[in-house]
């Protein structure tokens, strides 16, 4: 199936093309969130089965639903994934203070913050701070990155989900790949 029709339909309301199209993009998002969990070690409560399915819910439930193209969507679902694992660590780092709020899961699979190795958390947290600032100081290197690392996107996918040319977005990628090193450490 051509998930960039099935995309355009959903977005009319053409309820068979949005069950179509979490048929056609589930795989493709559970490889996308395995890549994710695989690039942090410990805590099994966040298995790549919870992380694409709270993203899909997250993409589901999106106000803005346009999506211009499967590389649009994906570089946005990689967005999602990132930002469930950032609310996750935030979540294990405010419960290892101590902050005496009760926290009440919306979806369990989610759940189990203390359960999350600190040094986990304080990875992803770090990991997202430098994104952050990345972010801050070159927008287009952090698009390209969060498209190629995060949304597993080839160079070309990368470029036409950012309007960039190919080249452009090796060269983005070089330069945050050895800024990310410098700022990491």
């Amino acid at each position: 199936m051509d998930i960039t029709r099935l995309l355009a339909e959903a977005e009319r309301g053409d309820e068979a093309a949005a069950a179509a199209l979490y048929g056609a993009v589930y795989s493709a998002l559970h490889e996308l969130a395995r890549k994710h969990r695989g690039r942090w070690r410990g805590d099994d409560t966040l298995n790549a089965t919870a992380l694409v399915n709270e993203a899909f819910l997250k993409l589901s439930g999106a106000e803005v639903k346009h999506w211009e193209n499967r590389a649009h969507y994906f570089a946005v679902a990689s967005r999602a994934m990132r930002q469930i694992l950032v609310d996750k660590a935030r979540a294990r780092s405010t419960s290892r203070r101590g902050s005496g709020i009760e926290h009440v899961p919306i979806n369990e699979s989610l759940d189990g913050a203390d359960d999350w190795d600190e040094d986990l958390a304080t990875e992803i947290l770090s990991l997202h701070a430098v994104l952050e600032d990345l972010e801050r100081r070159y927008p287009r290197q952090a698009q390209v990155i969060e498209c190629r690392f995060f949304g597993g996107l080839s160079l070309d996918e990368t470029g036409h989900a950012l309007g960039l040319s190919a080249s452009t977005v090796r060269r983005d990628w070089e330069l945050a790949k050895i800024w990310l090193n410098q700022a990491l450490g």
